[in-house]
């Protein structure tokens, strides 16, 4: 594994190499980011995917939508639609992607579009939505044609980007030194309980700029909830086994938070963002079938959920206990004030003066 990996060395420095060139041109103007007239914040990271940047973006939300009227952009990332798409009501994963559905279905009062030229979005999200104040991109750390005022950049707890090396090696999309574009760094999926030591290293590893601001997320899951469109219920005694599907980046921290609702699992899991099948509905539902067990349910994530059950649920589970398990992130109590803060004082100082850029 070692020898195939170390061959695989050049690729990664090509590729490293070639995503340099790209950010050094933007740097020095050869190519241009679009500055809009309002803030915009980005969430993002610098691995292929994985650290949560969905209800991260939740978060912001909840934060701002009491004062201010955000919207969200993102790519809208394995959808089947082209161009610039708004979510509706009846909006489904295809139209706009699982992530930003799961987005819209939580805060409908939120306006929520995709569209893989980010400036040609946000344009046409002010044009629709003239009262917007606030932008926040999804996924965009690297989508460097918009300049954002705010970047935050993700890395996971158990695989920071100080550790990791550029495709194929490894999981990054550039290299490290990417980082430096971030103003905040958020480590995330790290444990509800954080001691001195562990950030004292983390900060010595990362070794963030004087500009850069450090904090700490971590997940906290909310009760296990039946698909849309389901009547499932859960049983009346403490749940004997879980089978456990997801088409997510990474799955560990359910793995983890499962063990605390039964003693045993068994774990389907497919590729990220994966468009389910009939096959695949055939495969849940025989492995579950043959778990010889009482008070046994299924439990897949949220985002699943999204390409699953909307607009409806496929028939070969309707009759199945499949629930999902909804999650938000907490920023550690100890960072929580100075984040918020941070947030809510650069949207103060940009709102009041937004326009409506040229196409």
């Amino acid at each position: 594994m070692r020898i195939f990996l170390f061959l695989l060395y050049p690729f990664a420095l090509l590729y490293g190499l070639l995503l340099m060139l790209r950010n050094k041109a933007y740097d020095c103007g050869w190519l241009k980011s679009k500055r809009f007239d309002l803030p915009v914040i980005s969430v993002g990271n610098l691995s292929m995917g994985g650290t949560g940047k969905t209800p991260h973006v939740e978060y912001l939300i909840k934060l701002l939508k009491g004062e201010h009227q955000p919207a969200v952009v993102s790519r809208g990332y394995k959808r089947k639609s082209r161009g610039f798409v708004m979510a509706t009501p009846h909006s489904t994963s295809a139209d706009i992607g699982d992530e930003p559905l799961q987005i819209s279905r939580k805060f409908p009062e939120i306006t929520v579009a995709v569209d893989g030229n980010r400036v040609r979005g946000i344009s046409k999200v002010l044009q629709k939505q003239p009262a917007t104040d606030v932008i926040l991109l999804d996924d965009a750390f690297q989508h460097r044609a918009v300049k954002p005022g705010l970047s935050i950049l993700l890395t996971d707890f158990h695989n920071l980007y100080a550790e990791d090396y550029p495709v194929p090696v490894g999981t990054l999309r550039e290299f490290r030194g990417g980082a430096r574009r971030a103003d905040i760094i958020i480590i995330t999926k790290s444990g509800r309980t954080l001691s001195p030591i562990t950030v004292r290293r983390i900060n010595d590893l990362l070794k963030p700029r004087p500009h850069q601001q450090l904090f700490f997320s971590y997940i906290s899951y909310g009760p296990l909830t039946p698909l849309p469109g389901s009547s499932a219920q859960l049983p009346a005694e403490k749940v004997s086994s879980v089978l456990l599907f997801a088409g997510i980046a990474n799955i560990y921290p359910l793995k983890e938070h499962v063990v605390n609702i039964t003693n045993y699992q068994e774990i389907i899991e497919f590729g990220d963002h994966h468009r389910y099948t009939e096959k695949d509905y055939q495969k849940i539902r025989k492995q579950f079938e043959n778990l010889f067990m009482k008070n046994k349910i299924i439990i897949t994530t949220e985002k699943d959920a999204m390409r699953i059950a909307i607009p409806q649920i496929p028939e070969l589970l309707a009759d199945l206990p499949v629930f999902y398990i909804p999650i938000e992130i907490k920023i550690h109590t100890e960072f929580r004030k100075c984040f918020n803060d941070q947030i809510r004082n650069y949207v103060r100082s940009n709102t009041g003066n937004s326009s409506i850029p040229p196409q």
